[in-house]
């Protein structure tokens, strides 16, 4: 997304703004509590004030700290369909239920991906041995396999000028000799279809190459099936491709590629004076290679401590905090859930809140643009969705902190929702997006160096946590929530004003979102 500068709008919701002022008092003028006032576990947090009195940083670590342990105590990993997750999703509900939440759970079934080791040579007309994560990268839910064979290009349009259909018709395989590795090349139509039908042609194996438009000739192509598959199958680049017609190269991939079941978890606030839901939601699983601490601790724990310290408050509207299974594999948990919803409970929904990453180490403070103010990447999200922005935006300005859009990419648990029609926002500190010289003087941290080095990785740890982008966020989390709870009026109220003069952010989008691997071409 290219930068541009973000403007502000005056006011909240033009019917609203001063029950919105009321809410919050002077209190977001005096910068973060340092430390809690006794007795937080015990009273009833009714105000925004009181809230945020209580929400600290330290708070916050505990439950990162109890996930690290976790995660320690299970290879590692609390990604969906391992123990690691389970005792992930039992310490949460746990820790609602002590506080007088009502938790309940959501089971479902989804497809388990664990990559253990992979390998990729030519054997024939020449010898060559390609590295893993540079020239290939197994596809998730790759089959398992050990297989030498001779590459068979399928139908691959060359030279590539965009729009090939390589693979997506099972005619595309008439004659291809059983025990071949298929070369197909990305485009049109979901990898997982292309595999499909190679794996019923009798193909061993399938690499799956990049399109080969500048600049992806030499661009990895990692991506992902959708569901097991019985034949081991990788991407690779164009280049590389292109270069293995007809050769004889040896393929294995070791991976768990099964179904399994994981957990939504929910907790809910008692009901208030009315029938309308907030929802807040953040992912609880990690990848398989490391314990997620920011991506996604960092979101649960902050969730959770907010949700710990509303356990007696009655704000009008219902919070249903959600802690979401299986999202690093496709957003599965939340799309499941919003699927599985009959009408009238979606009706009850006012609004959703997201939040994936909120401790990133080289941190940017992301607000999604929820009326696309920017004009850039990705549209609007559904009405209701700029004035959920916008009291995070007031968030961070009456803080004489800024904050700049990011896009609604369909990269976190906001994209079901959205597409169910349901309004959403929430907060990003960045994942794998490279921090720019302008982003560098505006929040601090180190310009051409990604928001979070550990993106996806085993480092992503408890050291992994930036605690000046956690207690901010989880502050801002704490805010936005009581505020919306209180008077869900400010979602489906009027449109906000037209906007007028500057925010306190330097440079409008900025960080690429949080990557789930496309299913589709």
């Amino acid at each position: 997304m290219t930068a541009a500068t973000r403007p502000r709008r005056s006011r909240v919701v033009a019917a609203s703004t001063a029950g919105l002022v009321a809410l919050v008092g002077s209190v977001l003028t005096a910068g973060p509590a340092s430390a809690a006032p006794a007795g937080c576990d015990n009273r009833t947090n009714d105000s925004v004030e009181k809230l945020l009195e209580c929400v600290t940083v330290e708070g916050v670590r505990a439950h990162l700290q109890a996930f690290q342990d976790i995660a320690d105590a299970h290879d590692g990993t609390r990604a969906s369909g391992t123990d690691g997750y389970d005792a992930s999703v039992q310490y949460v509900a746990d820790q609602a239920r002590e506080a007088g939440l009502t938790v309940t759970t959501q089971d479902f079934e989804f497809p388990f991906f664990q990559l253990n080791s992979a390998a990729f040579a030519q054997t024939a007309p020449a010898e060559a041995t390609y590295a893993v994560g540079t020239d290939f990268a197994p596809m998730t839910f790759s089959g398992s396999g050990d297989v030498t064979g001779t590459v068979v290009p399928v139908d691959l349009l060359l030279p590539s000028v965009g729009g090939s259909t390589s693979g997506c018709e099972a005619a595309d395989f008439a004659g291809f000799p059983a025990g071949g590795i298929a070369l197909l090349q990305r485009g049109t139509c979901d990898f997982g279809v292309k595999a499909t039908n190679a794996a019923a042609a009798g193909a061993a194996g399938a690499v799956i190459m990049n399109e080969g438009n500048a600049p992806d000739r030499t661009e990895l192509l990692e991506g992902t099936l959708g569901a097991p598959l019985a034949i081991p199958v990788v991407g690779t680049t164009f280049a590389l491709g292109e270069s293995l017609q007809n050769a004889t190269v040896s393929l294995q991939v070791d991976a768990i590629s099964e179904n399994r079941t994981t957990t939504n978890v929910f907790a809910e606030t008692a009901k208030g004076g009315g029938d309308t839901v907030l929802m807040v939601g953040a992912h609880l699983d990690s990848v398989p290679e490391g314990p997620g601490i920011n991506d996604n601790g960092s979101g649960s724990a902050s969730i959770l401590e907010v949700a710990t310290l509303m356990g007696k408050a009655k704000p009008t509207a219902t919070v249903r905090f959600a802690w979401w299974g299986a999202e690093e594999l496709g957003l599965l948990g939340s799309e499941h859930y919003v699927a599985s919803l009959p009408e009238p409970e979606r009706a009850r929904i006012a609004g959703y809140l997201n939040f994936d990453m909120v401790g990133s180490p080289n941190f940017v403070r992301f607000v999604y643009d929820g009326d696309n103010s920017d004009a850039v990447g990705a549209g609007p999200g559904p009405a209701g969705s700029a004035a959920i922005e916008d009291v995070f935006e007031k968030f961070f300005a009456d803080r004489g902190l800024a904050s700049e859009g990011t896009d609604f990419d369909g990269r976190s648990d906001y994209g079901p929702f959205i597409a169910a029609g349901i309004p959403a926002g929430g907060l990003f500190t960045g994942a794998e997006g490279v921090k720019t010289p302008e982003q560098a003087a505006t929040y601090g941290g180190t310009a051409g160096a990604a928001y979070d080095p550990c993106y996806h990785q085993a480092c992503d740890t408890i050291a992994n946590i930036n605690d000046t982008a956690l207690e901010e966020h989880a502050d801002a989390i704490a805010y936005s929530t009581f505020t919306l709870a209180s008077d869900p009026a400010l979602i489906t109220g009027a449109a906000p004003a037209a906007p007028s003069g500057p925010t306190g952010a330097t440079a409008g989008g900025g960080g690429l979102a949080h990557d789930h691997g496309g299913l589709s071409s």
